[in-house]
């Protein structure tokens, strides 16, 4: 496996030839981040790139849309400009456009294209083929076929980079579609469109029909890589790596290219069986974490509590020698229920004069200063709402942060109701009928104006005071950062830069906190949460060797998408049925964001119903394991820095 840049391939190993990849029928390799990947893969179509230019010969690259490959596109470019890279031997050809498309439209991956790498290199622009969302229906077909025919005339693509939706599909060769298929016309799946959603601000704008090169045409590449990365793909990576072929899984037609390899990082892998269960792959190097995981794990399996667990149930399921190391059952058990007994505190800052040997956290100081880190303005409450109010409850010093303004989740007609309130009451306000007329104007492909996005930002402002009020903190420990990366005006972000990270340190540093409370979901459907806890984790990179960092520690929350796995869980708050209630209340608040929200994701619950069922999902999943039966459970991760 290749995991650094100064390595410019990615080795290729055909997959079951080691015991331990024996389930896997495609070759993979795992990364510990996305951004090392990423380096990787740009420097392997560097490396073909020149070597074609030695031969003087064409490079004729396959190329994908999408959040996964801009990494890579990002360092192609570094390479042009720092190293020489040159790309005047390069013919590109693109998967996709959707149907109908114009070029000029922000959503159009015309511009994407260009936006991302062909602004940026010297690549012939005649060499440059993306397929034209623009062609005559009646012309389509024949477009479609000469598509397919240029591309022959080239010699076939040298190498074809891939992403891979939800729902399977590879380019938009959505469920269903023929492994010989050509380029052609396409239907867009309905989880595809939702998928798209965000960035078409709703579903509605987003097209339904694309063009998308075929199955047969992709497979025909001499070298294929696809790129995974998140949480919310490891389950169709995990069928596409090691279930059977299938129209209904499409990316598993690529079982069948002898020269392909899938880039993951930990996230995307996290479903595969030599990772989720390593025991069931061959034996094991068991610490504690991977014994804690296999614990729980077959508990799930065998429907028992942990202290119920056999010696034989250990045996039966690959566990043979972890119970050899542990000596029996029983100590293995014990040792597991008592570790996650420790984890339960209804004293998130710490209970005072007690025992802290075996909490989660330190009893002193008795009054903790704290900070909750908040990427948009309602993480807060939704995904640790009633730990919020403990801290508070129990006299802790409480700051909350919202990095975000979260002006794009505002809708247009949540801004203009707004806004024709402020106009009944200041009906002569010239600046007010300009956020009016902005507003009925817009083109679903434009961009907010500033007016706009301003009155999207106080929403959201005000939404977040009132429900601050309403757990019992005061407004001067709410600290608004409006962090620059997220002020686009558009659902792409800039990535995180020295000025985000300055504000975040510069609050760090002037508060001294005891605890830090951050979002670890980064499963974030528009990226923003990653975007700020790497501005955190910067921040607190930079200020480390501070003396008051030595008494800081750091717990990260997950948000409304998914929560830590039981085994991960190092602090689990109990919440009572009048908490439950409480948080839900402070949720609601937040009423732009209740119904219709814009950036709902694959799950159309409210947010609020999100929070509680998963709260109370991990509560009962503490409960079949054997320990006190709660209403809820808020569930963190210690982070060391």
């Amino acid at each position: 496996m290749i995991k650094t840049k100064e390595n410019i391939s990615i080795q290729y190993q055909p997959a079951g030839q080691f015991e331990d990849t024996r389930f896997e029928k495609i070759h993979n390799v795992v990364f510990s981040n996305s951004d090392d990947a990423s380096i990787c893969v740009a420097h392997e179509i560097a490396s073909l790139i020149k070597s074609k230019q030695v031969n003087d010969e064409l490079c004729v690259l396959g190329l994908a849309t999408g959040s996964s490959p801009i990494r890579v596109y990002e360092e192609l470019v570094r390479m042009h400009r720092e190293e020489g890279l040159s790309f005047t031997n390069v013919v590109s050809f693109n998967l996709d456009e959707y149907y109908p498309m114009v070029k000029q439209s922000v959503h159009s991956y015309y511009y994407f294209m260009h936006q991302h790498l062909f602004d940026h290199i010297d690549i012939n622009p005649d060499n440059v083929n993306i397929p034209n969302g623009t062609v005559l229906a009646d012309e389509l077909h024949q477009y479609c076929i000469d598509y397919d025919l240029k591309i022959k005339e080239y010699g076939g693509l040298d190498f074809q980079l891939l992403g891979i939706g939800r729902t399977g599909h590879i380019g938009f060769n959505e469920p269903g579609s023929h492994y010989n298929s050509g380029t052609r016309s396409i239907t867009l799946d309905h989880i595809t469109r939702v998928d798209a959603a965000p960035s078409f601000l709703g579903i509605d704008n987003v097209p339904k029909k694309a063009i998308t090169m075929g199955i047969g045409t992709v497979k025909k590449a001499k070298r294929i890589v696809l790129l995974g990365w998140g949480a919310n793909k490891a389950s169709i990576l995990k069928n596409t790596i090691e279930g059977e072929i299938t129209s209904e899984v499409p990316a598993t037609y690529l079982q069948e290219h002898s020269n392909t390899t899938f880039v993951l990082n930990e996230e995307a892998a996290k479903e595969l069986t030599r990772i989720k269960t390593p025991w069931l792959v061959g034996p094991c190097l068991w610490d504690e974490e991977l014994s804690s995981k296999a614990i729980i794990w077959l508990c799930g399996l065998t429907n028992k509590s942990i202290l119920r667990l056999t010696d034989k149930d250990y045996n039966d399921n690959g566990m043979s020698n972890l119970l050899a190391e542990g000596g029996s059952a029983y100590d293995l058990n014990i040792n597991m229920f008592n570790k996650l007994q420790h984890t339960i505190t209804g004293w998130p800052g710490g209970k005072p004069n007690a025992d802290d040997i075996s909490r989660p956290e330190r009893a002193t100081p008795k009054r903790k200063r704290v900070i909750i880190f908040s990427p948009h303005p309602d993480d807060d409450v939704i995904s640790m709402g009633g730990t919020f109010d403990r801290l508070v409850e129990q006299g802790h010093d409480v700051h909350v942060a919202y990095q975000t303004s979260g002006n794009i989740a505002v809708s247009d007609h949540e801004a203009l109701k707004f806004a024709e309130v402020l106009k009944d009451i200041n009906p002569n306000d010239f600046y007010i009928d300009a956020i009016i007329k902005s507003i009925n104007t817009k083109k679903s492909d434009t961009e907010d104006s500033l007016e706009v996005r301003k009155i999207k930002g106080l929403i959201r402002k005000r939404e977040s005071l009132a429900a601050t009020r309403f757990v019992g903190v005061q407004d001067e420990n709410i600290h608004f950062l409006n962090l620059p990366f997220y002020e686009t005006g558009t659902v792409k972000k800039n990535p995180v830069n020295q000025e985000d990270i300055d504000i975040v340190a510069q609050l760090i540093a002037d508060i001294k906190p005891h605890q830090i409370y951050a979002a670890g979901d980064l499963a974030d459907p528009h990226g923003t949460h990653k975007v700020c806890l790497d501005a955190i984790f910067a921040a607190l990179e930079n200020l480390k060797h501070n003396d008051y960092m030595d008494d800081c520690w750091v717990w990260l929350y997950r948000g409304a998408w998914h929560e830590w796995d039981i085994h991960q869980i190092e602090m689990a708050v109990p919440m009572s049925p009048d908490q439950v209630l409480k948080k839900r209340k402070a949720i609601f608040y937040h009423q732009s964001q209740k119904d219709g929200v814009m950036f709902q994701g694959n799950d159309t619950r409210e947010f609020w119903v999100r929070a509680e069922e998963r709260n109370n999902d991990t509560a009962q999943k503490y409960n079949v394991l054997g320990l006190a039966d709660y209403a809820a459970l808020e569930a963190f991760k210690r982070y060391h820095f």
